[in-house]
This record gives C-alpha cells, sequence and structure tokens, in this order.
C-alpha cells in the first residue's frame, strides 16, 4: 500500500469512526426516557445486547492477532463495547428480575461464545489469513443477523405508509456509515469489513427511497404509541 493510499485509508477510517460513534449514540434518548420513568417499558435490550457481542467480534477481528493495521475497527468497537454495555446496565437496574435473569444468561453465553471462538481461533489457526477468515465469517454472520432489526422497521413503514419511526438523520447516517466503511474495505482489500457493510450501504438505500416514497403519507400527530415496534438500533458493522 502507497503513503497516499495509506493515508486516505487512514482519514476514512477516521471518517467511519464519527459516523459509527454517532450511531452507537443514537439509543441514547430512549435512555435518558427509561432513567426518568425508572421503568423499561416496552423497550427490550435484545439490540444492545447483541452489539455487545457484535463489538468483541470485531475487536478481535481488528487485533494484531488476527489481522494487521486495523487500529481503527478497534476503536469504533471499544467505543461501542463500552455504550452498548451501558445501555444494557441501564435496562438491568429498571427491569424486574425475570428480565434481569435474561439479560444475565444473555451475557453469560456471549462471553462464553467469544471466549471459545478466540480459544478456537488462535489455538487451531496458525496464519493471520487463515484467522481473518475464521472470525470474519463470524462478524459477517452476527451483522447479517442484526439487520433484521431495520428490516422490521423497513416492513412497518410499508404497511402503514409511515416513515414516523424510521427517523430521516438516523436512515442517512446508516447509508452513510456504510459507504465510508465499504470505502475503507476497498482501500484494505478487506472482504470481510466489505460484505458486511455493502449489506449496510443497501439497506441505507432502501430506507431512504421508503422514506422518500411514505413521508408525505405520514401523519405525524397520530398518536400511535401502542404500535411502535421495539427500539430500534441500526448497527455500526466495523
Amino acid at each position: 500500500m502507497t503513503l497516499e493510499n495509506s493515508a486516505l485509508r487512514t482519514a476514512v477510517g477516521v471518517a467511519g469512526n464519527v459516523i459509527s460513534f454517532g450511531l452507537f449514540l443514537s439509543p441514547f434518548p430512549t435512555m435518558m426516557k427509561i432513567y426518568n420513568q425508572k421503568s423499561v417499558q416496552a423497550f427490550k435490550p435484545d439490540p444492545y445486547l447483541a452489539t455487545i457481542l457484535n463489538c468483541i467480534m470485531w475487536m478481535f477481528y481488528g487485533s494484531p492477532a488476527v489481522t494487521q493495521d486495523n487500529l481503527l475497527v478497534i476503536t469504533i468497537n471499544v467505543a461501542g463495547f463500552i455504550l452498548e454495555t451501558g445501555y444494557v446496565a441501564i435496562f438491568f437496574i429498571y427491569s424486574p428480575w425475570a428480565k434481569r435473569r435474561r439479560i444475565m444468561m444473555v451475557l453469560l453465553f456471549e462471553v462464553i461464545f467469544a471466549a471459545v471462538v478466540i480459544f478456537i481461533t488462535l489455538v487451531c489457526f496458525h496464519t493471520l489469513k487463515d484467522r481473518a477468515m475464521i472470525v470474519g465469517i463470524v462478524c459477517i454472520v452476527f451483522n447479517v443477523i442484526m439487520y433484521t432489526s431495520p428490516l422490521t422497521v423497513m416492513k412497518m413503514v410499508i404497511k402503514s405508509k409511515s416513515v414516523k419511526y424510521m427517523p430521516f438523520t438516523l436512515s442517512l447516517a446508516n447509508f452513510l456509515n456504510g459507504c465510508v466503511w465499504v470505502l475503507y474495505a476497498i482501500l484494505s482489500a478487506d472482504p470481510y469489513v466489505l460484505i458486511p457493510n455493502l449489506l449496510g450501504t443497501i439497506s441505507g438505500i432502501v430506507q431512504l427511497v421508503l422514506y422518500a416514497m411514505y413521508y408525505k403519507t405520514t401523519n405525524w400527530d397520530e398518536d400511535d404509541e401502542e404500535d411502535r415496534p421495539p427500539e430500534i438500533q441500526l448497527s455500526s458493522d466495523a
């Protein structure tokens, strides 16, 4: 990689960190609502629990034990891990015991799963190429699973012909996030970063198209809080 390409890749990665950090911060108003009302209400911790494991896998993928020169992948996922852990802690504090027990069980599973993946990768695979392939595939699978949340919202938009609960800024940020990390992956020749973020870009395009199609048919004053889907967090993919 030439010096110019390396500098461009770094600049793109920094931009990706900024946009991804904004996505990680997007649930903050929901957390404040839970904190102020001292109740989780109808919100679910599932997206945040899933994102914690996703961040752990990407941190491992970006580590020198798996890939080289991926510090910017590590930094954004460390930040995401800290924020998502904080969100889950808020859910834990303001949930009844049954939901707390479920949160603890999911976290225990995630710790065991991550430990098994890390152990197998380090012990059974001895080249960076093989390690990157194994961990990269795991990361891709988790990202694909996490895209079911935006799909739920998009289905609701089409059914209700309303974009009330699909914020434009979040959809735009999701699209830009995908684009930036796709460019980063191309500059790095990294298919494991490219594939999930290409999917993220396509998801962002679909959301923006739906927003344009159904903006005029949206009743912004309608009080349909009961029909609102569980809290959706558009994931950062790298």
